[in-house]
């Protein structure tokens, strides 16, 4: 596919015209060479990276454009998207006319916050095909002590050299595989709201994230070898969701209860010190868990009446701790606890499980984990039986977003999964 075709838009069978704002998307092999025709017209440039993303790309990114000032993170320690960082970025500004990011899923939200409220254009130099927020407009800042996905801007171009892409930790590779498998996940969640919520579904936009996935299945085994052909497609496919967001204007193609819980453990991670997995990878384990529910649904009589849990906001205390209050601001705010929809689950069973039964199910997505060399078992080991327990109850207080989760506790509560 043609990927800068796409970005002039598409007017759609759904009765809206589609479009995305970024300029240019080179995936390729030297992709670092365009900067040097992108960037002639900016007379100041600030380059943001961190240690080992500039180890990466600095000095061809530097060849090709003339920068005035650098925002070089520690490489030694994870960067966290807050406030601290976002204030760093934004005080070295001064006449900076264009920001180039090198790195992927951090600096890219990082820069694309901070791009957005200056109003100023950037660039993003990937160096890892890791994630699919390159092509989106949200992005996914830590603000508060909670994970908020902030409207923004897409960037004005995306150099994905393969070169740099190759190079990038196993991990990371593993990870963009996980976030794409995600998907059928999070499409299986947009199907449900369109059924229960009568959300905006696009068939072709749904079509156009279900083709990219189906693409990049097979590539397990050779992305493990690092395979040039196989890491491009596996980039273009991360790109091509970020524009099918775009495209919708907002994140339901690509992020559902399987988002939800993985940023559970980043979140609880970051509040209790305790060690949590990349976000694709923690993406890819959690379509598992998401499977799990949706074939015990499938094996499970509707009820008739709504659960209602006693002493629900203490325990969202216990879990959040000090971003408790927001989540339950969130929710009141949105009345999602007040809201009964049993009857739209009674209405519509037929077509819920129909549309179950269309996702690979759980053994089949085990599968899968372990063609691109993860195994539960870390998953396991890392989160223990109460932290999995709490994740299924209450990752889905984080957001503002109706998925499968939500269904499970309406339904059965605190019913276990695991």
């Amino acid at each position: 596919m043609d990927i800068n075709e796409l970005l002039r838009g598409v007017d759609c069978s759904c009765g809206r015209h589609h479009a995305c704002d970024i300029g240019c998307v080179w995936v390729e092999k030297g992709a670092v060479s365009h900067l040097e025709e992108l960037c002639r017209d900016y007379k100041s440039i600030m380059l943001v990276a961190d240690e080992n993303t500039y180890g990466v790309a600095g000095e061809s990114v530097e060849k090709y454009a003339k920068i005035s000032r650098s925002v070089i993170f520690s490489g030694k320690t994870v960067l966290i998207p807050n406030e601290e960082a976002i204030n760093r970025v934004t005080d070295s500004l001064g006449d900076t006319d264009l920001i180039i990011g090198i790195g992927s899923g951090v600096i890219q939200d990082l820069c694309k916050y901070v791009s957005f409220n200056s109003k100023i254009p950037y660039y993003i130099v990937a160096t890892a095909p890791s994630m699919d927020g390159y092509a989106s407009t949200g992005a996914a800042m830590i603000t508060g002590g909670m994970k908020v996905t902030y409207s923004a801007k897409v960037p004005e171009a995306i150099i994905a050299d393969t070169d740099f892409l190759t190079t990038a930790p196993l991990e990371m590779i593993k990870a963009g595989y996980g976030d794409i498998i995600g998907k059928y996940s999070a499409l299986c969640d947009w199907d449900i709201g369109h059924v229960v919520n009568g959300e905006y579904l696009c068939p072709e936009i749904y079509k156009l994230t279900m083709d990219t996935v189906e693409r990049v299945l097979p590539l397990a085994e050779k992305l493990l070898e690092r395979d040039a052909e196989s890491v491009r497609t596996l980039m273009e496919a991360l790109v091509l969701v970020g524009i099918a967001m775009s495209f919708a204007g907002n994140s339901r193609p690509a992020s559902g209860s399987e988002h939800h819980l993985s940023h559970f453990f980043e979140i609880t991670g970051i509040i209790d010190g305790e060690k949590y997995l990349p976000h694709g990878i923690d993406v890819v384990y959690s379509t598992y868990v998401t499977s799990l529910i949706r074939e015990k649904l499938l094996k499970k009589e509707f009820p008739k009446v709504k659960f209602v849990e006693e002493g629900r906001e203490e325990e969202i205390r216990r879990v959040y701790k000090s971003v408790a209050d927001g989540c339950i601001a969130l929710q009141n705010k949105l009345g999602t606890y007040e809201t009964d929809r049993i009857p739209a689950y009674l209405e519509h069973e037929k077509e819920i499980k129909e549309i179950f039964s269309r996702v690979p199910s759980a053994e089949e997505i085990k599968t899968i984990i372990g063609r691109i060399g993860l195994d539960m078992n870390e998953f396991y080991s890392t989160y223990s039986k109460d932290k999995l327990r709490d994740a299924i109850r209450y990752a889905k207080d984080l957001k503002d977003r109706y998925t499968v989760l939500w269904m499970w506790y309406d339904m059965f509560g605190l019913e276990e999964i695991l």
